[in-house]
C-alpha cells in the first residue's frame, strides 16, 4: 500500500491511498469497511473519481480525485473539506 502521495501512480494504489486516510480520520479498522468508487465523467471522457466509505454510527466520509488538476479532496463526516493533496504523478490505468 502507498504511504505516501509521492509513491502513487496507479490507480489500485489510489484507491489504496484514499481508504487508508479515510479510515485513519475516524480510527476505524481498515479491513472492516469497504470503500466505494465511482467513476466521473465530463462529456464521455473520465475527468476524476469519487470515494465514499460508510462506518458505524452512521459514519460517511468522501474524497474525490480531480483529474484535471490531478489533486485529491478528502471531506468529513459533515460534508466539509479536511484535506487537499497535490499528486505527484500522474495517475495511469496501468498496474
Amino acid at each position: 500500500m502507498p504511504d505516501n502521495v509521492d509513491t502513487i501512480r496507479t490507480f489500485a494504489e489510489l484507491r489504496q491511498f484514499v481508504h487508508a486516510q479515510l479510515c485513519a480520520k475516524e480510527s476505524l479498522l481498515d479491513d472492516q469497511f469497504e470503500t466505494r468508487e465511482t467513476e466521473l465523467v465530463m462529456r464521455g471522457r473520465t475527468c476524476g473519481r469519487q470515494y465514499h466509505l460508510h462506518g458505524p454510527r452512521s459514519i460517511r466520509l468522501g474524497a474525490v480525485w480531480a483529474g484535471d488538476q490531478n489533486q485529491l479532496y478528502f471531506y468529513d463526516t459533515q460534508g466539509e473539506r479536511y484535506s487537499k493533496l497535490q499528486l505527484s504523478h500522474p495517475i495511469t490505468d496501468a498496474a
